[in-house]
């Protein structure tokens, strides 16, 4: 790792899981950071006494590039842009697109309309850009697979790879990662405590077959990508390289936790999609975002969520530095010490 002292980067998403380890990893490699986070989100877990904030006016292209207009004027363009803010899941379907895809276009439009054109622009985008793979063959999903999203938001993410690949102002990176786990996850953590409870919910009657990356990692293939500069232009997967079935992906959990005994039960596609239907009725009765929603069931139902990740190997040099026990030995640690301090 070279320091990169001097050289600004802004940050989009910054206040989010996936956003904070990418400031930490920005600042260890000396960068200057500017985080794009929005008036209302908590700075909890971000270093506030050594990054610059923003607060990006995405709904109002007219007010965003007078806000990059201002910023060149006072520091110059920055060396990269990490759009990493997005929506995961919403009370209502159209926000994806608004916030996923028409952002990321306004975003890109000030940038080059402001004069604030970065060495390299990278979107975080996702495996779910592609759909799941084939479940017979288990054949990895390749990059030059064509892009059929079953999801709203992967949909939404394909929008915004489009705009970002119809653009010629500036080099672009896109990473489409597979699932992120770590430090500040929500998601996994929900089966972390199931399990830990002694309960284990699988979906589906065959077993699924998935990927993982810890968020550490996905925060060193972002510099590896925009620091390599014969990279550009391209588009990567980003995985651990190894597979798992759920249930290996479970015991896994119950091993490291020194559970047991764990109740398993498989849940038939019907009765998980009942309860995903229910789950997402509820949010909108509610106003809250649910985590099992019609999008987590397509997921869900997909039993091949395997993706070549050797062209960011052959590009980069890229081998990430956790496995999955390492990861989520450090991520129940983690999840412990923020147990007593709670």
């Amino acid at each position: 790792m070279t320091s990169q002292a001097g050289k600004k980067i802004l940050i989009t998403g910054a206040s989010g899981f996936i956003g904070r380890h990418i400031v930490y990893e920005a600042l260890g490699r000396g960068y200057e950071v500017w985080a794009g986070v929005r008036a209302t989100s908590s700075l909890a877990h971000l270093p506030q006494d050594r990054i610059h904030r923003m607060d990006l006016k995405y709904n109002d292209s007219e007010a965003l590039t007078g806000q990059l207009s201002q910023f060149v004027r006072e520091y110059g363009a920055w060396d990269y842009v990490v759009h990493n803010a997005g929506l995961t899941k919403t009370t209502h379907p159209h926000d994806f697109f608004r916030v996923n895809a028409a952002y990321t276009l306004h975003l890109l439009e000030a940038l080059a309309e402001a004069g604030c054109k970065p060495e390299k622009f990278l979107l975080m985008s996702s495996l779910s850009c592609y759909g799941g793979g084939d479940p017979d063959t288990l054949r990895p999903i390749s990059l030059d697979d064509p892009q059929n999203p079953e999801t709203v938001y992967g949909k939404s993410k394909l929008m915004a790879e489009n705009y970002v690949r119809a653009q010629k102002d500036f080099p672009y990176i896109i990473l489409c990662p597979t699932g992120v786990y770590g430090p500040g996850d929500k998601d996994y953590m929900m089966e972390i405590e199931s399990i830990r409870a002694g309960f284990d919910f699988a979906v589906g009657m065959k077993p699924q077959h998935i990927t993982f990356v810890y968020v550490k990692d996905l925060a060193s293939a972002v510099f590896e990508t925009l620091e390599n500069k014969s990279v550009v232009n391209s588009r990567f997967f980003v995985a651990d390289g190894d597979v798992y079935t759920d249930t290996a992906f479970a015991r896994l959990i119950q091993d490291i936790l020194q559970k047991k005994h764990v109740f398993r039960l498989r849940i038939p596609l019907w009765l998980a999609w009942l309860a995903c239907f229910c789950s997402e009725v509820a949010g909108r009765l509610t106003g809250r975002a649910m985590t099992l929603n019609s999008d987590k069931y397509k997921i869900l139902k997909q039993r091949n969520w395997i993706c070549d990740t050797q062209p960011l190997h052959r590009a980069t040099g890229f081998v990430p530095a956790y496995n999955l026990r390492r990861g989520l030995e450090e991520t129940i640690r983690s999840l412990e010490i923020q147990k007593t301090k709670n």
